[in-house]
């Protein structure tokens, strides 16, 4: 192999491979990067038998080949080298010669024959915009699970219908649902379910935020979901399973409701919540015009603040509700809009969080509230 390329799109494309390989690989080679030469491109790929992550790049290819390196290696030497030097790359035995300007590293190769070979995902079923789905996932992934002893709930469920995408994940303590548009490649009247880990989905949309039209291959009978954007394709292993009937959980029906600009929202919670012991809420009281927090106690440390709110759109009778802090910020936070809406049905029951501008569309955040002592 011997070829020539740019280092920035080399660094960039190494860098994306990159978030496939595992932490602790249980093979020598997993902990690898493939490079592959063939005429006029350069592929760069990683995989973990999870998932894998595969760029193609311009390159002046005077030998074709293949080989594996470290991947961490590779990232750290392409993203220290600096300047306008091309990057010169050629296998010389069992070694991997890359240079640029007068700097030249030589890299030990690891065995082709012993590297898995990377799943390739069938005919795209349709298309989504990439910066669409990257919000979308980022915004489910927040109420995922962090507990690997259940992973149904690490993982976020994708509901797929004609013209819907529809996301959605939880912890048991929150729920987060999200519906984004999505073209077809051919209409076929049925919904189809997959369940995704939220981890590995969010690096994935995150790599392809940037591309206007991401196209999608859903798990078949191989259980793999396909990711493919301009020059980077990605593979997801699905789970089998599914997340419990949700459609029950959404309440439509509220005692008091208030709109609130969300920045000061989540500036009061941080502030309030410095005095809440880990595991202890942080309360909110629903008054005319304004929301009161509190947390800690009269023994203790202890802090109160406010949030005024729209008063038109402040209604009910007065009540009071409790929240794990950090999920109350993770959802003010997810929702991505100026104001928000807080429907509360009464304080046992989940309350909704919302955009201001009800779009049917945007992430819908359901909180369990702590029922306090006493």
């Amino acid at each position: 192999m011997h070829l020539r390329t740019d280092l920035a799109p080399l660094a960039a494309a190494v860098k994306d491979a990159a978030r496939a390989l595992p932490a602790r690989p249980p093979l020598p080679v997993l902990a690898a990067i493939r490079l592959e030469a063939t005429a006029g491109t350069l592929a760069v790929a990683a995989f973990d038998y999870e998932t894998s992550a595969e760029s193609t790049l311009d390159a002046e290819v005077t030998t074709p080949g293949t080989v594996l390196v470290s991947g961490r290696l590779l990232v750290d030497i392409t993203r220290t080298l600096k300047g306008a030097h091309p990057v010169d790359l050629e296998l010389d035995g069992t070694r991997l010669l890359l240079t640029s300007g007068r700097t030249r590293y030589t890299l030990h190769t690891l065995p082709l024959e012993e590297y898995p070979t990377l799943p390739q995902p069938a005919a795209a079923n349709g298309t989504v915009a990439g910066p669409v789905l990257a919000e979308a996932i980022h915004q489910v992934a927040t109420a995922a699970g962090r507990d690997d002893a259940l992973p149904i709930l690490t993982c976020i469920q994708a509901e797929i219908t004609d013209d819907t995408i529809t996301f959605a994940a939880t912890d048991r303590y929150r729920f987060a649902f999200r519906p984004i548009p999505w073209t077809p490649a051919k209409a076929t009247g049925t919904t189809t379910q997959t369940m995704i880990p939220a981890k590995s989905f969010a690096e994935a949309a995150k790599i392809l935020a940037t591309d206007d039209q991401v196209h999608l291959t859903l798990p078949a009978s191989h259980s793999v979901l396909g990711l493919a954007g301009r020059t980077r394709t990605l593979t997801l292993h699905a789970i089998y399973g599914q997340l419990p009937d949700h459609k029950g959980l959404w309440p439509s029906d509220f005692t008091a409701t208030a709109e609130l600009d969300a920045g000061n929202l989540a500036d009061a919670v941080k502030r309030v919540a410095l005095v809440a012991e880990r595991g202890h809420p942080v309360k909110l009281d629903v008054t005319d015009g304004v929301l009161a927090l509190s947390a800690g106690t009269a023994a203790d440390d202890s802090a109160r603040d406010q949030v005024t709110a729209s008063t038109d759109l402040l209604t009910g009778a007065p009540v009071s509700i409790a929240f794990n802090p950090a999920y109350l910020l993770d959802g003010v936070t997810a929702l991505t809009s100026d104001r928000i809406r807080l429907q509360i049905v009464n304080p046992f029951k989940p309350a909704l969080l919302v955009p201001a501008d009800a779009n049917p569309t945007a992430l819908r955040y359901l909180i369990t509230p702590i029922r306090e002592a006493g």
